[in-house]
Formats: C-alpha cells, sequence, structure tokens
C-alpha cells in the first residue's frame, strides 16, 4: 500500500505532459532550405547506387550480348534482382525483375530533380553555390533519363504535373504517347539539362571525391548526342555527330583545365587504391564499408541493395581447380579469399571475347588489365603453401598453355601448379572436369575489392560511370559518322599506345608493340569501333545500351553469342515496360504503352 500511495502522490505531483516532437516528418519545405536542399541533391548521388552495381543493374547491362553471356548459376526469377537467364537467351519477359532496378529507382529521382530546380532559385545560397548545385542536379537528371531511354526507348517527361515539373500528387496515368514524339523531347531535355551542366559545374572534381564537375558533364553530353544521332535516319545524323566530337573534344583537347589524364598503364585504370585516378570522370561512390550479404536496406539478399555485386558476378569457381590437371585430388584455391571474392558464377564471357577482340593478349596489354589470369593457393597442402605458391594460371592462348605444359615439370621439387588453356575454359566442374560447364573461366578482376572483410560480401569500391579512355571512343566515333576517318583512327591510336605500354618495357618494346596494333583510316567502321570498345570497356555495364542503340544488337549477338542468338529478335532492341507499371496505370487499355513485340 505504501509503494502504491507514493506512485500515486509521484502521478499526481507531476505536472508537464508527454510532448511528441516528429522530427522524421517532414513536407517539401524542407528542401527550401539551405540544408534541405543540399540533402536532396545528396539523395540524387545515393539513387546512382541501383543504377550501378548492383546484380540486376549490371545483368540488364551485360547479359545477352556479343561480350557476356549467363554463367553456371545465373539467377532465375528472384523478386527484385531478376532473372539473368531469361535476359541472357532471350525469353524475358515484362514481369523480369532485373527491369525495374533502372524503372523504379529512376523516376522519383527525377521527380526530386524537379522539385530542386523549381525550389532552387528561392533557396538561400551564394550565387556560385546555387549555380553549382543546378549544374550537378541538370546532369545526375539527365543521366537518370539518359539511362532510361536507352533501355526502354520514349519515356514520361509529364510525371503528373507537367513537363519536367515537380509532382505532390499521386498519379495513375501513364504519359508515354505517342512514342515517336515523346522520344524526341527526351533527347531535346537530356541534351537541355547536359548543356547547362557544362556551363555551371565546376572545372575540375575533388581530388578524392566524384562531385562532379565540367569533364563528367562534357563526356555525358557527347553520349547523348551520339545516341540522338542514332535515333534518327541516316541523313539526318551529321549535326549530332559534329557536336558529340565538338563535346569530347572539348575534354581531350584541355585535360590540364579539367585535370584528367588517361592512366599511363590500363591495368592502373581499375586498380585497388586508385579509385580517384585521373582517368575516371565519375564514378558513383559507396560509404565505404563492408555490404553484407543481408545488408540493411536489402533483406532478399545479393542484387536489390547498394553494394557493388559486380565484384562478386563475374567470377568463376576458382575454388573448384584441381592441380596439376587431373592427376591430383588436390584444390590449392578451395578457401575462398576476399580479393577472388564469391565465385556466384552470373556471368561469364563469350569465347568471342578472349578468341576475338583480345586476340592479341601480348601486345594489347588490356585483357590482362581486365581479367584475372593468375590465382595464388588459399590453402597448404598438397605442394603448395598459401599465400605464397601460384595455384593455376588461365593461359593467354592454347598455344602458351601447351608450351608451359610440355616444359614445366610437375614432381615435388617444383611448384606443382596447373596451366589451363583457352580451349578448357567453361569445363572445369567440382568432382571431376568436364562434369559442370560455365563454371570457371577468365573471371572479370575490375571489381575486385581487397578491401571487404568477407569473400561473400559484396563490393564498396566506386564504380565507374565515365572514364577518359571511353572519351577518345566517343569522339572518334563521331569523327567517323561525320566523314572523317583520318581522326577516327588517330584518336583510336592514342588508347592503342597506351595499350601497348606494361611496366618494366623499354621505349623500343612498347613502340614495336604499339606498332603491332595501330590501325589505320581504313579499318575505321563502326564494328570496329565497337570491338574497340570492348577491349578498352568490358563489363562495364555499357555493352546492351552500346549495341542497341547503334541497331547493332541483333546482328552482333547472332554472329556472336551461341546462347542468345537462336531467340534474339529485332523488337529485343528495347527492354519491355515493366508489367508492374502496366499493371498500375489507370488504362484499360495498358498495352498500347507497352514496347512492341511484348
Amino acid at each position: 500500500m505504501a509503494a502504491l500511495s507514493l506512485m500515486l502522490m509521484v502521478a499526481a505531483g507531476c505536472s508537464k505532459k508527454l510532448q511528441e516532437r516528429p522530427f522524421t516528418v517532414f513536407s517539401v519545405d524542407y528542401f527550401k532550405t539551405p540544408t534541405g536542399f543540399q540533402n536532396g541533391i545528396y539523395s540524387l548521388y545515393s539513387g546512382m547506387r541501383f543504377l550501378y552495381g548492383p546484380e540486376g543493374a549490371v545483368a540488364i547491362g551485360t547479359v545477352g550480348t556479343d561480350e557476356w553471356t549467363y554463367a553456371e548459376q545465373p539467377r532465375t526469377g528472384a523478386g527484385g534482382t531478376g532473372d539473368v537467364l531469361t535476359l541472357g537467351n532471350y525469353l524475358v519477359d515484362p514481369a523480369n525483375g532485373a527491369l525495374l532496378t533502372p524503372w523504379n529507382r529512376s523516376f522519383n529521382n527525377i521527380n526530386l530533380a524537379n522539385g530542386l530546380l523549381e525550389f532552387a532559385p528561392d533557396v538561400a545560397l551564394s550565387n556560385e553555390a546555387r549555380t553549382t548545385a543546378i549544374g550537378e542536379i541538370r546532369y545526375l537528371r539527365a543521366q537518370y533519363y539518359l539511362n532510361l531511354v536507352q533501355y526502354f526507348g520514349a519515356v514520361p517527361l509529364d510525371l503528373g504535373s507537367g513537363i519536367l515539373k515537380f509532382n505532390q500528387q499521386p498519379f495513375q496515368g501513364f504519359n508515354r504517347l505517342p512514342t515517336a514524339q515523346l522520344l524526341v523531347q527526351n533527347y531535346e531535355a537530356i541534351i537541355e539539362d547536359l548543356k547547362i551542366a557544362t556551363q555551371n559545374l565546376p572545372d575540375r572534381r575533388p581530388a578524392n571525391a566524384f562531385r562532379l564537375a565540367k569533364p563528367a558533364a562534357f563526356h555525358l553530353l557527347a553520349k547523348a548526342y551520339l545516341h540522338k544521332a542514332y535515333s534518327l535516319p541516316a541523313g539526318q545524323r551529321t549535326p549530332y555527330f559534329d557536336s558529340a566530337y565538338n563535346a569530347a573534344m572539348e575534354i581531350i583537347n584541355n585535360q590540364s583545365r579539367y585535370g584528367v589524364a588517361l592512366q599511363a598503364s590500363y591495368a592502373d585504370v581499375h586498380r585497388p587504391g586508385n579509385d580517384y585516378n585521373s582517368e575516371i570522370l565519375y564514378s558513383v561512390e559507396r560509404l565505404v564499408g563492408n555490404f553484407s550479404v543481408n545488408e540493411v536496406g536489402n533483406p532478399t539478399g545479393i542484387g536489390g541493395g547498394k553494394g557493388v555485386d559486380a565484384a562478386n558476378d563475374f567470377c568463376g569457381d576458382y575454388t573448384a581447380v584441381r592441380a596439376p590437371l587431373n592427376s591430383s585430388s588436390t584444390q590449392p584455391v578451395s578457401q575462398r579469399t576476399v580479393l577472388y571474392g564469391r565465385p556466384i558464377r552470373r556471368f561469364c564471357p563469350t569465347p568471342w571475347v578472349y578468341n576475338v577482340a583480345f586476340a592479341d593478349k601480348v601486345n594489347d596489354s588490356r585483357y590482362e588489365g581486365s581479367f584475372r589470369t593468375v590465382y595464388i593457393a588459399s590453402v597448404t597442402g598438397g605442394g603448395f603453401t598459401a599465400s605464397q605458391d601460384t595455384a593455376f594460371v588461365m593461359a593467354l592462348t592454347n598455344q602458351i598453355a601447351d608450351s608451359l605444359n610440355g616444359v614445366l615439370p610437375m614432381g615435388p621439387r617444383l611448384r606443382p601448379y596447373r596451366v589451363i588453356a583457352p580451349r578448357e575454359f567453361y569445363f572445369i566442374g567440382g568432382t571431376v572436369d568436364a562434369s559442370v560447364t560455365r563454371n570457371m573461366y577468365p573471371s572479370l578482376s575490375k571489381y575486385e575489392d581487397p578491401g571487404k572483410i568477407d569473400p561473400n560480401f559484396s563490393g564498396s569500391r566506386p564504380f565507374p560511370v565515365s572514364k577518359l579512355g571511353e572519351t577518345y571512343l566517343l569522339a572518334a566515333e563521331a569523327a567517323l559518322g561525320r566523314g572523317n576517318a583520318n581522326e577516327a583512327a588517330t584518336l583510336i591510336n592514342v588508347l592503342k599506345r597506351r595499350a601497348a605500354f606494361r611496366p618494366g618495357l623499354t621505349t623500343a618494346q612498347v613502340d614495336a608493340r604499339y606498332a603491332a596494333i595501330q590501325v589505320t583510316a581504313g579499318q575505321m567502321t563502326l564494328d570496329f569501333i565497337l570491338d574497340e570498345r570492348t577491349r578498352e570497356l568490358c563489363g562495364e555495364s555499357t555493352r546492351w545500351p552500346d549495341l542497341a542503340v547503334r541497331g547493332k544488337l541483333v546482328e552482333r549477338v547472332r554472329l556472336h553469342n551461341t546462347d542468345a542468338a537462336p531467340r534474339i529478335q529485332d523488337f529485343h532492341t528495347l527492354r519491355p515496360i515493366p508489367r508492374s507499371q502496366l499493371d498500375n496505370t489507370n488504362d484499360p487499355e495498358k498495352l498500347k504503352y507497352q514496347n512492341s513485340g511484348y
């Protein structure tokens, strides 16, 4: 009783009442404050993490092309990450989850960009800060839109409140018709945004951050002009090729002003620890850390979160390789390593990549700068010492493999590492070789992340979006389009000379290798430039749109990808509008909004 009386007395004597302060609830007026406005821009940057690096985003830009097909464990219909298998064999349908990656992650950010641009004049900022902010917002809106257009064709500019207007109300319409007229408006809006970005952004990005600067804007403007050119009949393209050339050459001719330069060695462009090098114009950054398989915000596992799944998706099963040949039960890399990653086996290169595109692996360093060819043992035993001995080598050619296997003693006094010939790629199984196909193959090394704390985690390195090396390719393509094959060859040869370089070579050796791969004006065709884009950009999530936008997807897939060739058709040069979008559209005639063929 005494205790109860005390409690009643305390309660009666307390005159203050609990007052809720819902700090997490805010209106759009928040974005009209300097802090809210800046946080809105940060959100636009952050949204790019879903479009560059996660599995779904990588899949739609990579698999089912002349470069990449599905490996031994393609994902087959896992919710938000999509169906890699049907992207690769062109049984893709509008319910494919990977299509939702760009679709659902873009329009909300576009709408936010629309709002920020409307609010910008009234936000209390210095003129310099406001100018830069508008440049960033314009660039990012253009990037979101260009990504959508290259996959889906015409997409809405009116999200419910008018063209490029901020919408605050629920909207179940779908302003996509007529598509031909809308596509013209899409490119006009993208190009206008990027023109303003080239005027407003600073000349240089910070040394250790990927805040946007003029080089990234000029680069994307050149790409937008090229895409616009290919959307037109051949006779109407020249002015856009001219504009693309001028935008790209603005960077190339003013590298000191913009603080950009090619790396001396191609292998350094994607080297871990060199993520902020002078060649990369813009990357999508992550918070430095480790993205686990079930990271916060990604309860369904790999593919739907903000981490760089590309660190694992291109990995063959190095743990299954036996050494030497089939005479030993030793699997010297049977323990996964942080550097080599999780051998998840989603994507593997087509034979065309390593047999044809990278046919010259001696004079051209870009194959070895793109793919892992040597693996070090991760376990001790069977003649191997972990972290010291070579476990196996993916030979550059069959001839090299035959030579090494013919002269290399396999006795106990020498390390019995295995030399795998290209004819063995794919056919390296877990228990007995050739029992599993597409299991081990050249693994892309560009996204390896030694900073992870666990081999199974996604990566957190910045994911490159634009590089000066590609700027040269865009300029060369534009030069060819405007009828100047000599200029195109000159620009390509800048990349060829860099490709001839390897650390340790003498000047004479580099000159000799360059002479072997140097090109002439007579070799300049669109197909050659697409081949060169493979050598420079292989696996960088651009290949599907590269081919589709240029009208080359069907032709080259039929020539170089045996998995996709039987089913690919002309209508596959556009992805289907996601089914969920059509289901949520308040119009009984939903199919009129769908791309033809789906």
